[in-house]
């Protein structure tokens, strides 16, 4: 069992959005009732947008909320989607008369608490969209996007979202472009050893110590293989190959490049990877706009690492650009 710096276990997701809410200094606030957060001034007519999921990834979700991003959070218990009774109240909290639009990883549990979320929305008169990220390219062939899980590639969805909705006018309009974004956007991640719940102590898998899970979800999800570790080089080298063949990624894209550490992966380890990654990006003759590496969809101490690459047009690139305030990513 992995030794946490906690009080009781039972009381972790509320203790940890008190936490983040006291970072904010009055610019977010908890929904009452719920676990859910808000920020305190959102302007009338504004589409608003609603992110969320099970706790225990921090900084995704809750960590993305804030100026140019999202507008509030759903917050479910670790590693368990967000009931709908909590998703209805941060809608109720953020809305302001010109639609919700609700980003989430497309997992079964947010799938269907969020549409029922929807449906109670729509019966108190709050036009809601859904976009649901599917960017983990090893979790379902190409013919079935649809069945992938959301990822680390969340991070760029709802950057291009948040910046999407301060700017535009229609809840049409932000759909289009966040749906943009999550089609333009690949994962691709490779676990070393689990994580632990901090709630029970016990770990989502098991790996031997010379072994690795080629495409292991966030959750311990099964992945494409389990193989013995080799260098990092050659094992980058197999993912990128994989992840560029998906979009395609071609010769003169421009995209933004994320190196996310699962928990314990370190900076030191990332920055070689991201150090192999340019060198076959800069082979490919594809751009890298943008450069994000740290700490953004883990899985509590979990030893791995995730790719993630946006490919960019002019639009796409306008809102990504666009500066943003919040824990999880803030941009100047």
């Amino acid at each position: 069992m992995a030794k946490k710096f906690i009080n009781d276990p039972q009381n972790i997701l509320i203790e940890t959005l008190e936490g983040l809410v006291a970072a904010y200094h009055g610019r977010m606030e908890l929904v009452e009732g719920v676990a859910a957060l808000a920020k305190t001034e959102i302007p009338d007519g504004k589409v608003a947008l609603l992110i969320g999921g099970g706790s225990g990834h921090e900084p995704l979700f809750h960590g993305f909320v804030g100026e140019n991003m999202a507008d509030g959070a759903a917050c479910g218990d670790f590693f368990t989607s967000p009931s709908p009774d909590v998703i209805l109240a941060a809608t109720k909290a953020i809305h302001r008369g010109n639609g919700v639009l609700y980003v989430y990883g497309n997992y079964a549990g947010d799938n269907m608490n969020f549409d029922i979320a929807a449906e109670l929305a729509e019966d108190q008169n709050i036009d809601v969209k859904t976009v649901r990220i599917w960017d983990d390219v090893y979790s379902a062939p190409p013919g079935e996007i649809e069945m992938r899980r959301g990822i680390s590639g969340d991070i760029f969805v709802v950057k291009v979202a948040g910046a999407a909705a301060a700017t535009l006018k229609t809840l049409d309009d932000v759909y289009r472009v966040t749906t943009k974004a999550r089609d333009n956007t690949r994962s691709i991640g490779v676990a070393a050893a689990p994580g632990t719940n901090p709630v029970t102590g016990s770990a989502f898998f098991e790996l031997a110590e010379d072994e690795i899970e080629i495409g292991m979800g966030v959750h311990g999800e099964p992945g494409v293989s389990r193989e013995k570790m080799i260098p990092v080089d050659a094992l980058v080298t197999r993912l990128m190959d994989d992840i560029l063949a998906d979009l395609p990624f071609q010769s003169g894209d421009r995209v933004c490049l994320l190196i996310n550490s699962l928990g314990s992966t370190t900076v030191t380890e990332m920055l070689i990877i991201n150090r192999r990654v340019r060198e076959i990006l800069i082979k490919r003759d594809i751009a890298v706009h943008d450069t994000q590496i740290g700490h953004f969809a883990g899985s509590q101490e979990m030893a791995g690492f995730s790719i993630s690459l946006m490919k960019l047009d002019a639009e796409l690139q306008e809102y990504y650009d666009m500066p943003c305030d919040s824990l999880g990513l803030t941009k100047q």
